[in-house]
């Protein structure tokens, strides 16, 4: 094979659809690979038959719960695997070598970024001047390679093999809302008064058996939910604060996200009733990096900063709604 056909074969390789079935013949699963690529379950299944077309063979079973690779599926799968895997390594290597050894890069999920990360950013600015922050969002669904950032935030049970992994944050759950709302047009002062109201929903949440829900918490406090008179969902949890700040309805308070709010009054507890959420927040990080000089630091001001919260939570449910 002379070079320019060469150079023409790996140019019209379709390297995401490679991606995609890569994925699901690890995983054994279309919603699986959906949710380590954070793409949608069609958009993996399009690139997987995409890919088939383009080559002419099956290369997925597909199975009621399970869908494995055929014969030339699991060839395909593992020269992706190992090329995927030598190619990281080269990008790890690489920028490795650019990044500044005093520029710290976090990932974490949007939406905990812009409400808890970003306003405290600046005390640690302020402590430790000669290091940089940057920050990468993503789903947060997966660890985090040394290529793509430092140290990972992350939203779960905690169950990143392979990675060292600290407790960050504890999460409690409690209905939160506008203070407007509780003696409004249509007061909020039982549980049966959300059938007059919108209740506001997260969409985002690792693959977990259990998720920090409406139901989840009507079901650890005994209650029974009315059917509300609008239900709005949103996918990143910034939205839903904001949604809920604005007076568009109730939301599932989860304490991280709404500490600061209820802090200065802009959202209140309209109800009692409190359970911890199944769901915390971890430090997550590759073992050799527990060895950085700039990790230690910043693992001991979020630490610090998370602990701040934690006391002021414990003060601030005392009470039955925050003034």
């Amino acid at each position: 094979m002379n070079v320019i056909s060469l150079a023409n074969m790996i140019l019209n390789l379709p390297f995401a659809a490679l991606r995609a079935f890569e994925a699901v013949a690890r995983h054994g699963s279309f919603s699986d690979a959906a949710d380590e690529l954070g793409v949608g379950q069609s958009a993996v299944s399009q690139h997987v038959k995409a890919l088939e077309e383009w080559l002419g063979h099956d290369l997925i079973t597909r199975g009621a719960r399970r869908s494995v690779p055929t014969r030339d599926g699991a060839r395909l799968a593992l020269s992706i695997s190992d090329g995927l895997g030598q190619i990281s390594e080269v990008c790890e290597d690489i920028r490795d070598k650019g990044r500044d050894d005093r520029t710290i890069v976090i990932s974490c999920h949007p939406g905990f970024a812009f409400i808890w990360l970003f306003p405290r950013l600046l005390s640690f600015d302020q402590a430790h001047p000669e290091f940089a922050i940057s920050i990468t969002t993503d789903t947060g669904l997966r660890g985090v390679a040394r290529a793509e950032a430092d140290i990972a935030i992350r939203y779960g049970t905690g169950d990143f093999p392979g990675y060292s992994v600290q407790p960050l944050m504890h999460e409690v759950l409690f209905p939160v809302c506008a203070p407007g709302l509780l003696n409004g047009p249509v007061p909020l002062r039982t549980l049966d008064d959300l059938a007059h109201h919108t209740q506001i929903r997260d969409e985002f949440a690792p693959t977990t058996t259990d998720l920090p829900t409406w139901e989840y918490w009507a079901r650890e406090t005994g209650q029974t939910l009315p059917t509300p008179a609008r239900i709005r969902s949103f996918g990143q949890s910034n939205m839903v604060v904001q949604a809920t700040l604005q007076s568009d309805g109730i939301a599932m308070g989860r304490s991280p996200l709404v500490m600061d709010a209820m802090r200065d009054g802009r959202l209140v507890r309209p109800f009692p009733q409190i359970v911890p959420s199944p769901l915390n927040y971890w430090l997550v990080y590759p073992d050799d990096q527990r060895r950085s000089k700039k990790i230690a630091f910043f693992l001991d001001w979020i630490t610090a900063e998370a602990k701040a919260q934690s006391n002021l939570l414990s003060t601030a449910l005392e009470r039955h709604a925050i003034d």
